[in-house]
């Protein structure tokens, strides 16, 4: 019964998780500056845009592992204007973490391995991965940026970005009272607020302190209930994991 449950509740919960059942959608953000987050990674599929990622080696990028559903083919840099080409790679190996099954089990990361190398430019820059057990505080402000469409419904090409705070684990797994949340999360936006992702975000990065502390998991079926706090897989708790497919180049 409850395994049916966590069925039903990850069927709504992935109806807000983006354009063409992913990607992204950010809540009362604003278009960010060219100069600003040259790390954040368009990942695609042959329909265009799904779900966001950050670069975090010359040739592997961060994103959710729910987003290899998808069909995902190649990933986009260099350009915040999704109608203008940028960099283009192809997607050589997707690797979920070994412990995902599906996102309210946890472990909901992955790394696609890149068929090319991409190199610093005037656009392009990696994201540090945050020191170990990183435990962003209670009220912290991070930030989180995507694609897609905005709250009133229409469609924009524009990277968009918001800041949130980071909500107390205790509070978070009172308010998704519904579910029993999986373990290393961080949980930040979307709680008395209508700040945060929506329509998914799925697979960008929650920038702390300038590094990647989380990568977008989970919100609310309609992203416009302020119960419900945003769900990010905590990066702090895969470094070893990650470490170990960037040092031998694939999984």
């Amino acid at each position: 019964m409850m395994r049916a449950l966590q069925k039903f509740l990850l069927f709504h919960a992935l109806t807000c998780l983006g354009r063409n059942a992913l990607g992204s959608e950010i809540i009362d953000g604003q278009i960010v500056q060219r100069y600003q987050m040259l790390y954040m990674a368009s990942v695609q599929n042959r329909d265009g845009h799904v779900c966001g990622g950050s670069l975090i080696s010359d040739n592997f990028v961060l994103t959710a592992a729910h987003c290899a559903d998808y069909g995902l083919t190649t990933v986009v840099f260099g350009t915040h204007d999704l109608r203008n080409t940028g960099t283009v790679r192809n997607i050589v190996q997707s690797c979920k973490h070994p412990y995902y099954r599906y996102y309210l089990e946890g472990s909901d990361i992955m790394l696609l391995k890149l068929s090319q190398s991409v190199p610093d430019s005037e656009t392009i820059r990696q994201i540090q991965l945050p020191p170990p057990n990183m435990n962003p505080q209670p009220n912290q402000l991070c930030h989180v940026a995507g694609w897609g469409v905005t709250e009133t419904g229409s469609d924009v090409n524009d990277l968009r970005l918001v800041g949130v705070s980071v909500v107390d684990q205790n509070v978070c797994r009172q308010q998704w009272y519904n579910i029993h949340l999986p373990a290393n999360i961080i949980c930040a936006g979307g709680y008395k607020t209508l700040r945060g992702f929506c329509n998914g975000d799925s697979g960008g990065p929650l920038v702390c302190n300038g590094v990647a502390a989380g990568v977008v998991s989970f919100g609310n079926h309609g992203c416009r209930d302020p119960r419900f706090p945003n769900v990010y897989t905590d990066v702090s708790k895969f470094l070893p994991w990650i470490n170990q497919i960037v040092s031998q180049n694939g999984c």
